[in-house]
């Protein structure tokens, strides 16, 4: 089964807050709220084509037609900079829109992934789930967090995502060809380091100020 195209989000806004993103001078605060508003535009564009269903609401005056989710949706943040994304998708979703959490961490020795938590809400065959990754470099982290969703049953799955290396794409299309991938960015390549080139160093460590970080 050929894999899905990836869907890049483009524009202005998209382009300042990814400048933002970038810049070794912008500090934690700066990088959280920068990351925040990226991810409402990577989201807004990857919840784009959600199922629909009709219905209506009365407002003060008169009935009104309405367009929502046909859905439940889970939304799964990958540990812990997928957590930068978790608040603008509840933002945008749905009040019913459910948490789960998978941790992820690289060894840096070896740059494969290996997972340290796995908590996922039950009954996921009918909704839509929503991994979150912050940045798609080997793809390891993300092939195991989808094959793991795939195992607790969800069927409905797509993925958002800020920048990503081609490489860690070519490995999320051949481990899981139907899922769905928008981001912000496709960059170069992968260095020695397994690090996105020219990326913006280690998202973790930019958001929460650690060393390595600014």
């Amino acid at each position: 089964m050929p894999a899905r195209p990836v869907a890049v989000v483009e524009g202005a806004l998209a382009g300042h807050h990814l400048a933002r993103l970038r810049d070794v001078s912008t500090t934690p605060d700066g990088f959280r709220r920068a990351a925040h508003a990226l991810s409402t535009l990577v989201l807004a564009t990857a919840l784009a084509d959600l199922e629909t269903r009709q219905g209506t609401v009365t407002t003060p005056i008169a009935p009104a037609a309405t367009t929502v989710p046909a859905r439940r949706v889970t939304v799964v943040p990958i540990l812990r900079a997928g957590l930068v994304m978790l608040q603008p998708a509840l933002e945008l979703l749905p009040e019913d829109t459910r948490v789960g959490f998978i941790g992820m961490a690289r060894d840096e020795r070896t740059a494969q992934a290996r997972a340290y938590l796995d908590s996922l809400p039950h009954d996921l065959e009918d909704d839509e789930v929503v991994m979150l990754d912050v940045m798609i470099a080997t793809g390891g982290s993300s092939a195991a967090a989808l094959a793991s969703l795939r195992a607790a049953g969800a069927r409905n799955l797509r993925m958002a995502g800020l920048i990503a290396a081609p490489e860690g794409l070519a490995v999320v299309a051949a481990a899981d060809p139907d899922v769905a991938v928008t981001v912000a960015v496709i960059d170069e390549r992968l260095d020695e380091r397994a690090f996105i080139v020219p990326g913006l160093g280690d998202a973790g460590d930019r958001l929460y100020a650690e060393p390595g970080g600014r």
